[in-house]
């Protein structure tokens, strides 16, 4: 199935029958991704004295499981200012539009003393003078265990300050990453790459040039059959009421592109 999209005086044709989905899902088990020290997501029927929300139990006609999970820790997720806040914001309210011309590219961190860096001359190579409205960072390499680690203390990659203004002054307003968080994981709570990337001055009183319609999407995967180039996303968010989601991006290549 075949569509038309216009954006910005551009014709572009996108297969819909073709997406990349570019998410993790969602496990109760080892195989499930974690970060933050926390552990396993629980997913588990619901029981009420002897009746079990287990359809292979005997006992329901419905399988009704209860979930625990938190969205920052256990895989794919969209989370706006609100992360770093006083104030509360929601990934909800935030995020209102979900089709966006995006930049997929890959990038091989820089090995700076025990850190691994994304520098912003990388981003600025790799983007050759693009300016999407979202960037998909891919880092090299690109094992499929990225989709099993446990992250936790680890010291993975991360994004430098100057990467984040960079993609912020390019008018960027979507990053997603394969990373746990676009900021080093033992940073004393400075938050510099967030904190560039949505231009938080303030965390206590926001400033009023926030951009409260940005949003970080982190522990991605994208294949390494899905190549370096220009996509249409479909970034779609469950409805929580909350300063992150859990969340499904999709990639659809641009087959033609008419002005």
């Amino acid at each position: 199935m075949k569509t038309t999209v216009i954006n910005n005086k551009l014709t572009l044709q996108i297969d819909l029958s073709k997406p990349f989905d570019i998410s993790i899902p969602l496990t109760n088990n080892e195989q499930n991704p974690i970060a933050w020290y926390q552990n396993t997501p629980e997913i588990e029927p619901v029981t009420m004295g002897d009746w079990i929300g287990k359809v292979s139990e005997g006992k329901s006609s419905t399988n009704f499981n209860n979930i625990f999970f938190n969205p920052h820790a256990h895989g794919t997720h969209t989370e706006c200012l609100g992360h770093i806040t006083r104030d509360f914001y929601s990934i909800n309210q935030c995020l209102k539009q979900f089709f966006f011309i995006a930049e997929l590219i890959s990038v091989e961190p820089k090995v700076v003393g025990e850190d691994l860096i994304i520098t912003k001359e990388q981003i600025e190579v790799a983007l050759d003078g693009n300016s999407p409205e979202a960037i998909v960072i891919r880092t090299l390499p690109n094992p499929e265990s990225k989709k099993h680690l446990n992250y936790s203390n680890t010291n993975p990659p991360y994004l430098e300050e100057a990467a984040a203004i960079f993609i912020r002054e390019k008018g960027i307003q979507h990053l997603l990453i394969d990373l746990p968080s676009v900021d080093k994981e033992h940073d004393e709570g400075k938050l510099l790459a967030h904190k560039a990337f949505w231009n938080v001055k303030n965390v206590t009183n926001l400033n009023d040039d926030a951009r409260l319609d940005c949003t970080i999407t982190e522990m991605i995967f994208v294949p390494d059959e899905v190549k370096d180039g220009s996509y249409l996303l479909n970034l779609q968010i469950a409805s929580f009421d909350n300063d992150a989601s859990p969340s499904k991006p999709v990639l659809y290549a641009i087959l033609n592109t008419k002005i």
